[in-house]
């Protein structure tokens, strides 16, 4: 099973689409999960339509529209990988320890908020995952997602993409 891991996406405050090769990522993925932050109500729409199988919630920047339709933390089970994404997860001093207590039934969790990529692994064996953003690369030095694949009932090949920078 192939992954498509985003968040924070900002349209079109931050750009006007998503980047073609994320398009790419999201046609290939058997499972999108959206860690929030959309702002418009289009890209939803259009990742359903798009996706085989999207998980997403909403973000502190997500209005009432993006609310009524999205969870403020998502769970599903993926073969049996079980997944948990949420938008933000606060400070990253002492995130691991704040995960584990908060999550404690879950393999792996993907959040953003912060456009920072992120890559551990918890005390108790918890994956923690954030794709940064494919859009809005704050002060990092490109814009990113992530890419993973479930084989087996265990987590494989997570893989941080940078994307070119727009002209």
């Amino acid at each position: 099973m192939r992954l498509l891991l985003i968040s924070d996406t900002h349209l079109p405050a931050r750009a006007r689409a998503l980047p073609e090769q994320v398009w790419a990522e999201v046609d290939a993925a058997d499972v999108v999960v959206h860690a929030g932050d959309w702002v418009e109500v289009a890209l939803l729409d259009e990742l359903e339509v798009r996706s085989k199988r999207l998980i997403g919630v909403y973000g502190n920047n997500d209005g009432p529209a993006l609310r009524a339709r999205l969870p403020e933390i998502a769970r599903a089970d993926l073969d049996g990988v079980r997944l948990a994404v949420i938008h933000e997860t606060g400070a990253k001093q002492g995130r691991e320890q704040r995960c584990d207590a908060l999550f404690p039934d879950t393999d792996v969790l993907v959040f953003g908020h912060s456009h920072i990529p992120w890559d551990t692994t918890t005390p108790a064996g918890m994956r923690l995952l954030n794709p940064g953003s494919p859009t809005d690369r704050r002060r990092q030095p490109f814009c990113t997602y992530q890419t993973a694949r479930v084989e087996n009932g265990e987590l494989t090949g997570v893989e941080l993409h940078e994307l070119p920078r727009r002209g």
